[in-house]
């Protein structure tokens, strides 16, 4: 848990820096920051999602997944907590995009998964240390366009990569496989654009409702690799 604990204070470390600074800037000029933010965060989607070899793998991933989240309820969960936490701090103006919106900027990128297996199975916290300093720089904009909201993600990174912590084991022979670790780096490129369509204000999806899909698409590459291997 050394290295989650390490990413949980950068953001939040990157949250009171991004607080203090927001403040001495014009609020005219955060929409065209939460808009470089928006247009970095689909471009980096694209260059995630690209890293896919089979499309098929990806939208059945997201097919299933999604169906699997809308009814575990992941999306409006997220939601309810976050006006939750507005409610209780007195939170304003953007407060339920700025827990929602970092959290899942935060969570999708594969540096999560196997950063959290490294930590738990090999003891080492470099992968997680490199995410924690990018993670830390991207609270600080975060923080200084859309508010206190950001630190409230923090608390939810912590406890998303300390259940991929303790399930290490049973994920470890997903993270081996290179070509299903590839589908599901699609898979939260794809969860990434849909991030960056909130922050440009074109359209808001469920990504939350999506996030099994990122268990769901190494499996199926797995499985579909097997049956392509089976004799006909």
């Amino acid at each position: 848990m050394r290295g989650t604990l390490l990413n949980t204070a950068t953001v939040t470390a990157g949250s009171l820096i991004g607080l203090a600074l927001g403040n001495h800037i014009p609020a005219h000029y955060k929409p065209a920051i939460l808009g470089g933010l928006g247009l970095v965060t689909c471009l980096l989607s694209a260059r995630m999602f690209f890293q896919s070899k089979n499309v098929l793998v990806v939208v059945g991933a997201i097919a299933i997944g999604s169906i699997i989240g809308l009814m575990l309820g992941l999306q409006e969960g997220l939601d309810s907590f976050a006006l939750w936490a507005k409610n209780t701090v007195g939170g304003e103006g953007r407060f339920v995009e700025a827990v929602i919106t970092p959290t899942l900027v935060f969570c999708v990128g594969p540096m999560t998964l196997l950063g959290c297996l490294q930590d738990a199975l090999e003891k080492k916290i470099e992968l997680l240390a490199l995410k924690s300093t990018l993670d830390g720089i991207g609270a600080i904009f975060f923080a200084a366009t859309l508010g206190v909201g950001v630190l409230v993600s923090a608390f939810i990174l912590l406890v998303f990569q300390g259940l991929i912590t303790l399930l290490a084991k049973p994920l470890q022979i997903l993270a081996q496989d290179e070509a299903a670790m590839a589908e599901a780096t699609a898979v939260g490129g794809a969860m990434l654009l849909g991030t960056g369509l909130l922050l440009l204000d074109i359209k808001r999806l469920p990504v939350a409702a999506f996030l099994p899909a990122l268990v769901i698409a190494p499996v199926l590459s797995r499985f579909i690799a097997r049956w392509e291997k089976k004799p006909l």
